[in-house]
């Protein structure tokens, strides 16, 4: 059976064909999705007292953190059927879908009664809700990803990095709300109501972002190329070296990010830091993100991508442990804020060529299902979990430091397959 033709899509929205605003369809409707799921992060401890019947707020952090990792499972099955469908009919209608569903899911979680109103209801209900939101996100990444790397081949690098810049303005966005909201609201105030307010302005931001998707071209090489007919087929078949080397050197980046949005955490109930100043250090982190990320993906296409990589994930691993055992032995906002802004600028470095990396593992036609599946496979092992393992690693041992022996772990697993990437995939 032919795959359907691209063409009327772009007859049906007779704009013509903009780098920019190809770059904003792709990244405002991430930041969007990376703003919800990071909001959830932040906001883990009231979701735990709203949420979960239990008198040890440990305890309730850890049962929203999990919330918060479990639908990290549904993402790989959302990337192969969202991705798979990007491939078939291209990126553009794969966007506008994946942010209806995180509408979806982002106006559950606005609404959803407490536990104390609607009693086991309202935790499946959330649960339900972070499904939602986790499948939208799984599509997210393969679509967007081949979307903006696939509007000029010379300029791969940089354009792809704003697929992780807008990750960047999606922590810069949850972290100002967090900060906002704690400095202002009681921690009653939080609880009844004021965590709900980063997901109500998700709403309004959403029909922005599918408004400017509706209206944006097609990307041209699923214009240029014949689609596949059986991408998930094509994939496991002749690309599994690709889904091995493009998700191992995601793992040390993923693990860096949600151990970001934990650290705001970490220094509220380990540290005994002001809620406030803990959210505002993450706020800086966002910045560096948000702003040094396209420029690192400049350089990318100037000097090349490994060069840039491998010197990041190696200082990750050999910096994690220091940077707990300074931040455990000097509990203070600037040592907070210091080490975010190290890891953050790290991590840019790092990011800031990966999509491109990832998206050269795939030829065109089976990329955006090879891309969602290795990024979201890896995603819920490493990235979605992060925070309930920090947080179950530091109770268990009573050791501060022990989220950076973690860090540490996924920074040698990504330069191994930074190795491989050269060897295997002849990536550059």
């Amino acid at each position: 059976m032919t795959a359907p033709s691209p063409q009327p899509t772009h007859t049906a929205a007779p704009v013509p064909r903009s780098t920019t605003r190809a770059i904003a369809a792709a990244t405002i409707g991430n930041a969007l999705e990376w703003f919800d799921l990071a909001v959830y992060a932040l906001m883990a401890a009231h979701i735990g007292r709203t949420f979960f019947p239990s008198g040890d707020p440990g305890v309730q952090l850890v049962q929203a953190y999990a919330v918060f990792g479990v639908t990290y499972l549904i993402r790989p099955l959302g990337g192969l059927l969202l991705g798979a469908y990007a491939d078939r009919h291209g990126r553009k209608k794969a966007l506008m879908l994946s942010i209806r569903l995180m509408v979806l899911g982002t106006l559950m979680l606005a609404v959803m009664p407490g536990y104390d109103t609607i009693g086991i209801t309202a935790t499946i209900g959330i649960v339900v809700a972070r499904l939602f939101q986790g499948f939208a996100a799984g599509g997210e990444f393969g679509a967007a990803t081949s979307f903006l790397v696939e509007q000029d081949e010379r300029r791969k690098s940089f354009l792809g990095s704003f697929q992780f810049a807008s990750q960047g303005l999606s922590t810069l966005m949850a972290a100002g709300f967090a900060a906002g909201l704690t400095a202002v609201l009681s921690t009653g105030q939080m609880d009844a109501w004021g965590w709900r307010v980063p997901f109500v302005f998700g709403l309004l931001i959403g029909p922005v972002g599918y408004f400017v998707r509706r209206y944006v071209e097609e990307s041209p090489a699923v214009v240029r190329e014949p689609q596949a007919k059986s991408p998930m087929v094509t994939v496991f078949r002749d690309h599994w070296r690709g889904l091995l080397i493009a998700g191992g050197v995601l793992v040390v980046s993923t693990a860096v990010n949600f151990m970001l949005q934990y650290l705001p955490t970490y220094g509220i109930d380990e540290l005994g830091l002001d809620d406030s100043l803990s959210f505002t250090a993450l706020l800086i982190a966002g910045a560096v993100l948000t702003f040094v990320t396209p420029v690192v993906g400049l350089l990318g296409d100037r000097y090349g991508r490994l060069p840039l990589m491998v010197p990041a994930a190696l200082l990750l691993g050999i910096t994690a442990v220091p940077l707990f055992l300074w931040l455990t032995a000097s509990p203070t906002f600037l040592t907070l804020a210091l080490c975010t802004t190290i890891l953050g600028l790290l991590k840019a470095v790092y990011f800031g060529t990966l999509p491109s990396v990832m998206a050269d593992a795939f030829p065109a036609h089976a990329r955006a299902t090879g891309l969602s599946f290795s990024y979201n496979t890896t995603v819920a092992v490493f990235g979605g979990f992060t925070p309930t393992i920090a947080a179950a690693l530091t109770r268990a041992t009573g050791s501060g430091v022990a989220p950076g022996y973690y860090l540490l772990g996924t920074a040698l697993l990504s330069v191994a397959a930074l190795g491989a990437a050269v060897r295997v995939g002849g990536i550059r």
